[in-house]
């Protein structure tokens, strides 16, 4: 789905994912009581951008905001990982998320897409 949609919005295919990580041993928003984090099981996983074959770095922080081609494939992309994962966050939820993209397969909150 991401190499198309790269293609498609940016002229070039994806090259690398960068991620923030996918375990971290930790409650949700690091506090020190209340649920954990998926990223606790390594459920979970931030994306912060995308490289593509051309050179170019696309990064959630920088490019989310505006009407660019990066920024729609930043929002396109987003959308198209609520089909496959059950909890899809972004910088539109909370400035906690500002800069990447937050995937897991929590039941806890099937259908989650924001």
């Amino acid at each position: 789905m991401l190499t198309p949609l790269a293609q498609e919005t940016l002229d070039s295919g994806i090259a690398q994912i960068r991620h923030l990580g996918a375990y971290s041993c930790r409650r949700l928003y690091g506090r020190d009581e209340g649920p954990w984090s998926e990223h606790a099981t390594a459920n979970a996983i931030d994306i912060a951008g995308f490289e593509l074959e051309d050179g170019r770095y696309i990064s959630v922080l920088r490019d989310w905001q505006g009407n660019t081609p990066e920024a729609e494939f930043l929002r396109k992309a987003h959308q198209g990982a609520c089909d496959g994962f059950s909890t899809v966050l972004g910088p539109d939820y909370n400035a906690a998320h500002a800069d990447h993209l937050h995937l897991d397969m929590s039941p806890r909150w099937r259908g989650v897409c924001r």
